[in-house]
């Protein structure tokens, strides 16, 4: 069973990433900001009494189905829009929840400003392509690669088999490398 400390710092570790994950899968700081606080809650109020080895998967598990009810509600929401919108007029405020995004920057590595500009534009490439991914290989790639999942962990998150999951992450992996490497950005 885990302590209320130990749910906590494990809320707290997982927070910035699973953010991001939402951002990529919802478009908008504030819809991802619902899923992720959605997702925590669902995870404090019924697996809370689960060993700290569990959490992961079933955060990430709570986390994919809050974003899926999230995109089912947008697509239903987004076809009375359009179904609607011939009766209004006004502008469509489109603007892309990535460019608010900043890449951390490592002391280290931040020796010169252009260094610091040339690994943040790498950065804003590299979300670009994996937003652009689609949503089951994201889905793998960043359980796999961000979170640090093994195989079975993930194919318990995602509820698929591991062999699916392997294949989604190989997939994502060779469009990633073909779009960056199409950028000129070879890591």
């Amino acid at each position: 069973m885990a302590s209320r400390v130990e749910l906590s710092t494990f809320l707290e570790g997982v927070e910035k990433r699973a953010f991001k994950q939402a951002v990529y899968a919802l478009r908008t700081d504030e819809a991802a900001l619902d899923a992720v606080q959605d997702a925590m809650l669902k995870l404090s109020v019924s697996y809370a009494d689960r060993p700290p080895a569990e959490l992961p998967p079933l955060f990430q598990r709570i986390l994919q189905n809050v974003i899926y009810d999230a995109l089912r509600r947008q697509k239903v929401r987004n076809a009375w829009t359009t179904l609607l919108s011939s009766f209004t007029s006004g502008g469509d405020d489109d603007s892309d929840p990535l460019d608010t995004l900043t890449a951390d920057s490592d002391a280290a590595h931040a020796s010169t400003p252009h260094a610091q500009f040339e690994r943040a534009r790498t950065m804003a490439a590299i979300e670009r392509e994996i937003a652009r991914l689609p949503n089951r290989q994201r889905e793998a790639f960043l359980l796999r690669y961000w979170e640090e999942m093994d195989i079975s962990e993930t194919a318990a998150a995602m509820g698929c088999s591991e062999g699916s999951v392997k294949t989604h992450c190989s997939r994502a992996t060779q469009t990633l490398a073909a779009a960056l490497k199409a950028k000129g950005i070879v890591l």
